[in-house]
């Protein structure tokens, strides 16, 4: 293995914010030749959810996405805190956003990269069977929660209603594990 190349020589993280850091690693790419820096964002790992209500309607959020200026129908999602098991996360982060406890939780598949080129997270998608929504459930603020049927979500995905890669990553690999069918 030590032969192997390209070799990272160095590694700097650069704090940013709570929620992310820059790193600047130094790659040597054959031996002797000089060495290029490259960056990546560095963030904790992302959770995707495909949730089904008992009435078969799969629960979406709206919310405003500061990095794009604008809002976006997504999948129920959120960050893996430190220490966190990814399947009880993607059940606190469903209850948080949408109101639906988690009966069942199952993997869509090992964790995947969200973006190769300069991202280091990954992200876990999970299918989860929900029960009734809680009684009294209030969205936090700014947050739209819509119950869709797969043909409406179909409909909003091939309108341009619904951007978010990660989130048809996520719905792709839930069809994929026979969990959801979205009309053509």
């Amino acid at each position: 293995m030590a032969d192997e190349w390209p070799k990272i020589r160095s590694r700097h993280t650069i704090p940013i914010s709570p929620w992310m850091d820059v790193l600047a690693r130094e790659v040597e790419f054959t031996p002797g030749a000089k060495p290029e820096i490259y960056h990546a964002v560095s963030q904790l790992d992302y959770l995707a959810i495909v949730a089904v209500t008992p009435d078969g309607r799969i629960p979406i959020v709206r919310q405003y996405r500061p990095a794009i200026e604008d809002f976006t129908w997504e999948l129920p999602a959120g960050l893996l805190e430190r220490g966190e098991e990814p399947a009880a996360a993607s059940a606190r982060e469903l209850l948080e956003e949408t109101g639906y406890p988690a009966l069942a939780v199952h993997s869509l598949g090992l964790p995947a990269s969200p973006c190769t080129g300069r991202l280091n997270n990954r992200v876990h998608s999970f299918f989860v069977q929900t029960g009734e929504r809680v009684a009294g459930f209030v969205p936090e603020p700014g947050l739209t929660v819509a119950l869709k049927s797969p043909s409406e979500l179909s409909a909003l995905i091939k309108s341009g209603g619904f951007i978010q890669q990660l989130h048809l990553g996520a719905l792709l690999l839930a069809e994929l594990g026979s969990f959801l069918t979205l009309p053509k």
